[in-house]
């Protein structure tokens, strides 16, 4: 135990040692939505070179909120951003662009965006529908007027009907028509890339957009039926992807201020929503300012794999029975021990992140403190350091404790929470 202890205030005088020091933030000048100029802060201390620094106050997302209600799975929602963002450092360096969220897709226009097109059968039967709403409200009035509403109403609904951007069906109730015409957008993320000028103000330089898409459509037939779900094929959504990739640059391109700003859009395919592990980004592809056509797109080859599973063993055999071997060292010494998850991230076949949650039943500190430590030996002499590793130790109630080591590293960081 104290040699255990011993290790921990190393590390920990070390990461104070290496701590930068805070110099004062910068002071800068932004103009809000109204044209006016507001002063804004970013912070000078940068926590990596690979990050970016934010610019405060914290602006949320103009479409803030849509994402969770489009995307069952929290795991994808959390890697459409931050897998998004990892991308968007190829293009626009952490060291000269700030980070801010999506400031031009609203609310409104992103669910606008999401929704399915109309039929012409939907459109006319949209109309009359408000049509009538129009009479009722407005009684007595000549023939001339409720002509020229109706083709208002017309005008008002076919241009709503032609922002959306998945496919039109002709009955929702049809399993078959369904299943020949999924929705295949999800969501629509931006972010925003801005540079420091020379009279301190800031300006946007960049912006990342990501196309969620699915992996598996579910839908109903009636109004509390059951759910019904359709695999969509990878070659089938990248296509659908690409397609409605080219429309989302052609809309950008007509907003004030985006015509001439560099544009990387990422296309994201969702796992289903009970997956352990998120989906990921499969294609990209930069769009330099001005351009209104997307040209080439590079293949990410970046993937999640869950350990167990039938996809670990067949495609990373040697760090399944890695964890394995590990979770049969703890088995032998602990016996409340139930198993090992793990979650590995991947970058061209090669491992660059493993995270492993060890669920326990623990009865005091005491025993939280030596399972720790005693796993904390094995992460020294059974992983190799090529990769980040990230182990988290939890009870019923709670994560108990956690060991972090980067790639490179041979001494791990360890918490215990009290």
């Amino acid at each position: 135990m104290k040699k255990f202890i011993v290790l921990l205030l190393g590390a920990l005088l070390i990461l104070t040692s290496c701590s930068p020091t805070l110099d004062e933030d910068q002071v800068v000048k932004k103009e809000d939505d109204n044209k006016s100029e507001k002063t804004s802060i970013v912070p000078s201390y940068q926590l990596s070179d690979d990050m970016y620094r934010t610019i405060l106050p914290y602006r949320p997302s103009a479409s803030r909120g849509v994402i969770v209600n489009q995307m069952g799975n929290r795991l994808d929602i959390d890697e459409m951003s931050e897998g998004l963002r990892r991308h968007s450092k190829e293009y626009f360096d952490p060291n000269k662009y700030f980070f801010e969220e999506g400031q031009y897709i609203d609310k409104d226009t992103m669910y606008k965006w999401l929704e399915r097109e109309l039929t012409e059968k939907q459109i006319k039967e949209a109309v009359e529908q408000k049509l009538k709403i129009y009479k009722n409200s407005h009684p007595g009035q000549s023939s001339n007027a409720y002509k020229e509403q109706k083709k208002k109403i017309e005008e008002e609904v076919r241009h709503v009907s032609s922002m959306a951007l998945n496919p039109p069906i002709k009955d929702e109730s049809s399993k078959k028509q369904q299943e020949n015409n999924p929705k295949y957008l999800s969501h629509i993320l931006e972010q925003n890339y801005l540079v420091k000028k020379k009279d301190n103000s800031v300006e946007l330089k960049g912006m990342s957009i990501g196309i969620a898409m699915k992996s598996v459509y579910r839908y109903q037939t009636e109004t509390g039926g059951p759910y019904y779900y359709k695999d969509i094929d990878e070659d089938v959504m990248l296509q659908k992807g690409k397609q409605i990739a080219q429309k989302v640059l052609k809309r950008i391109r007509k907003m004030e201020g985006l015509n001439n700003i560099p544009v990387l859009i990422a296309i994201y395919r969702e796992e289903q929503e009970s997956s352990p592990v998120p989906g990921n980004y499969v294609v990209k592809t930069g769009v330099k300012g001005g351009d209104n056509t997307i040209g080439k797109w590079d293949k990410i080859p970046e993937d999640y794999v869950l350990f167990p599973s039938n996809s670990a063993e067949e495609h990373h055999f040697d760090d399944k029975q890695l964890i394995d071997d590990f979770a049969a060292e703890i088995a032998e010494y602990f016996p409340n021990y139930v198993g090992v998850i793990g979650k590995g991230f991947y970058v061209k076949d090669e491992l660059q992140k493993l995270t492993l949650e060890i669920p326990l039943e623990f009865y005091g500190k005491g025993e939280v403190i030596g399972f720790t430590q005693y796993t904390y030996g094995l992460v020294k002499e059974m992983f190799p350091d090529y990769y980040d590793l990230e182990i988290k130790i939890k009870s019923n109630e709670r994560l108990e404790s956690f060991i972090y080591r980067e790639a490179g590293s041979n001494k791990p960081e360890v918490h215990i929470l009290h």
